[in-house]
């Protein structure tokens, strides 16, 4: 039998903290990802990669690597929709070797578990799982997004956009209208709305920089802001062009936050009560 091939997460343990830290404590997943790629230069093959969700590769081993931390009390595992440091987590610095040694321990953990006939909170360590979204029921979702039409899925996005609430959403349904799918008004308050024009991409791939420039271009004089909704995710360099100085701001909604949009307004999901096994409570009696 082969060597097993090591896990390429592993190298993100460390770098997570270094930048909870550098965040003040806390961050929002994708913050913490686009921290170590900035830091680390990471090239834009790396972050350009996907699985076969179309998710990015490299935010989701960032996730992976975090999930371990949460099992070794580094993270607040009970603070949802964001990364938080524990007392313990504050002043930890790992090196590779360490990291090594904490995802060995609890893969032990697991596979003791398992013969034990108990069912870890993670199996295996898949690569297909993407950032942030680690259950069946949500990949499930994405996939159903993704198996719909284009019209149905820019009818959909309608409806999140009402929702979410906008107003007056529309779908345009114009071919060669400079890739604009629809519209709609955000109000503020009773003396401030604007007006809003969204792209819906029914993707699995990444959407890319020219395609956020083209859907600029598209709304300039048309709308105060501009929304692009995939399935997908964005490539680095779209996200850069999103927020171009200089430039009006394009708002991008990818896969993993669409997922959670949908949760928020419980459309089309229903909320159940999940009791997960605590492994790191049984560990001292192994």
């Amino acid at each position: 039998m082969g060597k097993r091939k090591e896990a390429e997460f592993v190298q993100w343990l460390g770098p997570i903290l270094d930048a909870l830290r550098d965040l003040g404590g806390s961050g929002k997943p994708r913050e913490v990802s686009s921290w170590i790629a900035e830091k680390l230069n990471i090239s834009d093959d790396v972050l350009n990669l996907t699985l076969n969700s179309g998710e990015s590769r490299f935010h989701n081993q960032v996730a992976w690597a975090r999930q371990y931390l949460i099992w070794e009390n580094y993270l607040d595992k009970n603070i949802r929709g964001a990364w938080v440091l524990t007392t313990t987590g504050r002043d930890k610095k790992l090196t590779i070797e360490e990291s090594k040694l904490i995802v060995k321990k609890w893969v032990s953990i697991f596979t003791k578990a398992r013969k034990n006939g108990a069912k870890p909170e993670v199996s295996d360590i898949k690569e297909d799982i993407s950032l942030d979204i680690i259950n069946d029921d949500n990949l499930n979702l994405l996939n159903v997004l993704q198996s719909l039409s284009p019209k149905g899925f820019e009818n959909i996005c309608k409806l999140l956009l009402r929702e979410s609430g906008f107003e007056k959403v529309e779908v345009t349904g114009q071919s060669h209208d400079g890739g604009i799918d629809g519209y709609g008004t955000l109000e503020l308050n009773p003396f401030v709305s604007f007006k809003v024009l969204f792209q819906c991409k029914r993707y699995k791939g990444g959407v890319s920089r020219a395609q956020v420039g083209d859907f600029r271009n598209a709304m300039i004089g048309r709308a105060e802001k501009g929304i692009i909704i995939t399935t997908g995710h964005f490539t680095k360099e779209a996200i850069n062009e999103a927020n171009r100085e200089g430039a009006p701001k394009v708002e991008l909604v990818d896969g993993e936050q669409l997922v959670k949009m949908f949760e928020k307004v419980e459309l089309g999901v229903k909320a159940k009560t999940v009791y997960e096994i605590d492994y790191s409570f049984f560990e001292p009696f192994l």
